[in-house]
């Protein structure tokens, strides 16, 4: 003889719950994860694009403060530089001289290649970074 239990039939109810809990979880730990590496490749894409600006700020005309002269930057090997530099770290970018030459300015663009997104569609996330140098004019002694 057959054992009936009273109520209604509700059999696979609890595993439709957790399979719709599961994905939401999988969803929500894919958003932290890639929105999280985005984030730190974005960190790095600003200290590479701030490094740049550094390394391009230190070109100064040694023709003018070795003997004692004015300490200028040179604002076309700053930019030079930046972009050798950029090259070396294998990123894309821009290097822009403005206010007359006395404002280096470097863009990098690169990509945050995701672990999880991929599932959907998303292999990839674009990246930016920004840097700036002042390119110093000091008159010497």
């Amino acid at each position: 003889m057959r054992r009936r239990c009273p109520g209604p039939r509700d059999r696979g109810s609890a595993t439709l719950f957790w399979l719709i809990v599961g994905v939401v979880f999988l969803g929500l730990l894919a958003l932290v994860v890639d929105g999280g590496g985005q984030l730190k490749a974005s960190a790095h894409a600003d200290d590479v694009a701030n490094a740049a600006a550094r390394a391009g700020g230190q070109q100064i005309d040694a023709g003018k403060a070795v003997p004692g002269g004015e300490v200028v930057v040179d604002p076309e090997a700053a930019a030079s530089v930046a972009r050798d530099f950029l090259r070396k770290a294998g990123v894309d970018g821009t290097v822009t001289v403005s206010d007359g030459g006395k404002r280096l300015n470097v863009s990098v663009r690169d990509t945050y290649h995701c672990l999880m997104l991929v599932g959907v569609g998303r292999p990839t996330l674009p990246v930016t970074g920004h840097g700036t140098a002042q390119l110093v004019h000091q008159v010497g002694d």
